[in-house]
């Protein structure tokens, strides 16, 4: 995965692979990997137009890591979207992502628990941004969950 875009499943009721793409996904998945050179810089891959004629090209090998990493998300169902790290986002596409509503993510931004920008009078969430806090809020409920475990295995009522 590069700096530049991360890739991010989205759930979405109308975005979902068919199964037939699920497992073309799974099968180009194990394929790619199989077959990736990560040594080298550049890789080369065929692609075969609509009369079946081959065509070589010639990407980046991180460009492959990440449509391995695409792939093994739609092999297992989820719609995925790839999203520029350094995107502005709107308060709903914010809200979408770290799965909160969007009266509750004005909340958050006005708050200051995240960094926004207005664009006239809309608010802007940088996605590096909304990427930190999403890591701050999940570290901060493991840590609250370890300490639930914790305490109730003093207890004696571990599970």
């Amino acid at each position: 995965m590069t700096h530049e875009s991360v890739i991010m499943s989205i759930f979405s009721k109308t975005d979902f692979p068919e199964p037939r793409e699920i497992a073309a996904a799974l099968q180009g998945q194990r394929d790619l990997a199989a077959y990736l050179c990560t040594q080298a810089d550049m890789q080369r891959i065929q692609i075969y137009d609509a009369s079946s004629q081959a065509h070589t090209v010639e990407l980046p090998t991180s460009a492959l890591r990440l449509l391995v990493d695409i792939l093994g998300e739609l092999a297992q169902g989820n719609s995925v979207r790839v999203v520029p790290v350094h995107a502005e986002l709107t308060t709903q596409e914010a809200a979408d992502i770290i799965n909160v509503s969007r009266p509750h993510l004005v909340k958050l931004l006005e708050a200051g628990a995240l960094p926004f920008h207005k664009a006239g009078r809309h608010r802007r969430v940088l996605f590096s941004d909304l990427m930190d806090y999403k890591h701050r809020r999940d570290a901060a409920s493991h840590k609250a969950l370890d300490e639930l475990t914790a305490f109730s295995e003093e207890l004696g009522q571990g599970y």
